[in-house]
């Protein structure tokens, strides 16, 4: 099969021929790639920012954002049969260790992640666990929902906990419009009652974000936090969702936080400085996002079968792989960019 591979750091991808995975144990399953996704973690993974953390072996097939068909199942797998549509959950997880049984399945004690630490989705197959797919409404296709599998799940999870906190009259600033951003406003539209208020530096993005559910959209040239204060009464915002994490954001993010709020990091790219002082005279919290869990996934394509959340994207066929690398890396792409086979 055709596979698009990671074959040194700092170097391009190359497209190859490799041995389409096989069934070797009773709960895999193969699937039938109909979308990746591609994520600026690609980029970051070709830059070797993972290698020491993920030690996977190299030449490996990359893509951590994954839906489409049921193609073959292990011998002891119930839960889906051949032709099924499915979307992948970004990790095969054990189900055994405490994080697993409590839900937590993110924090799984030994999980592989396709993409990452095992072969990935840029290919025509991909092998992955039961535990790890995801039915999906038959009115959804999987190229139009891949992206959901990972940057979907990372918003869905830092907004609904941001939902859980949020009362009828509080508001949610939301930082930055573009792949996680977008469907994050759209998360919360869909589960809060709060006035919802978004920041992008790109205009485009703002207007995209006000046609989707946020309340008042905030260019960032600079006073984006005086806005903010001044659309809270001076009092900053309940909850503040950063979807970016660098280029001053995360400063600004907490000086945009009310007394007893929450400030939830998603992007990252630099650190969060705030003096221990100001932690404990306004009693803001500062909260870390990864990725979300099985039932997160689960809950998200429900609102995409809702037609609550929808993914803006741009598709690409597969051997167009560097042409999506490229635009992403030059912010030309709208929304998330999709390879598919």
């Amino acid at each position: 099969m055709r596979a698009v591979r990671v074959v040194g750091y700092h170097r391009p991808l190359e497209m190859d021929d490799v041995p389409a995975p096989e069934i070797t144990g009773p709960h895999d399953v193969i699937v039938k790639i109909g979308g990746a996704g591609v994520c600026r973690t690609d980029i970051h993974i070709l830059e070797g920012q993972w290698a020491e953390k993920s030690g996977v072996q190299l030449p490996y097939t990359i893509g951590h954002e994954n839906a489409g068909w049921v193609h073959a199942v292990g011998s002891a797998v119930t839960n889906v049969a051949e032709g099924d549509k499915v979307i992948l959950h970004p990790l095969m997880t054990c189900g055994l260790c405490r994080a697993c049984r409590s839900g937590d399945d993110v924090h799984c004690e030994d999980n592989a992640f396709p993409g990452i630490s095992t072969d990935g989705g840029y290919a025509e197959y991909l092998r992955t666990s039961a535990r790890s797919v995801v039915r999906i409404d038959d009115r959804l296709e999987p190229s139009d929902v891949a992206a959901l599998a990972d940057a979907g799940l990372t918003a869905y999870h830092a907004a609904a906990k941001a939902a859980r906190k949020l009362r009828p009259g509080d508001r949610c600033v939301m930082i930055g419009a573009g792949g996680l951003g977008h469907i994050g406003i759209q998360v919360l539209a869909a589960l809060s009652p709060a006035e919802i208020v978004v920041i992008d530096r790109n205009p485009e993005a703002v207007k995209l974000a006000e046609s989707i559910g946020a309340h008042h959209g905030v260019v960032a040239d600079g006073s984006q936090v005086e806005q903010v204060l001044q659309l809270t009464g001076g009092h900053g915002a309940e909850q503040v969702v950063d979807f970016v994490g660098e280029n001053g954001s995360t400063a600004e993010g907490i000086a945009m936080t009310r007394r007893a709020g929450d400030y939830h990091v998603v992007g990252y790219g630099e650190n969060v400085n705030v003096p221990t002082i100001d932690l404990i005279s306004t009693e803001i919290n500062i909260i870390g996002n990864l990725v979300g869990s099985y039932n997160d996934l689960v809950e998200l394509m429900a609102l995409a079968a809702q037609h609550k959340v929808t993914l803006h994207t741009a598709k690409y066929p597969l051997d167009r792989f560097q042409d999506a690398i490229d635009d992403l890396s030059a912010g030309q792409v709208r929304g998330r960019a999709i390879l598919v086979p």
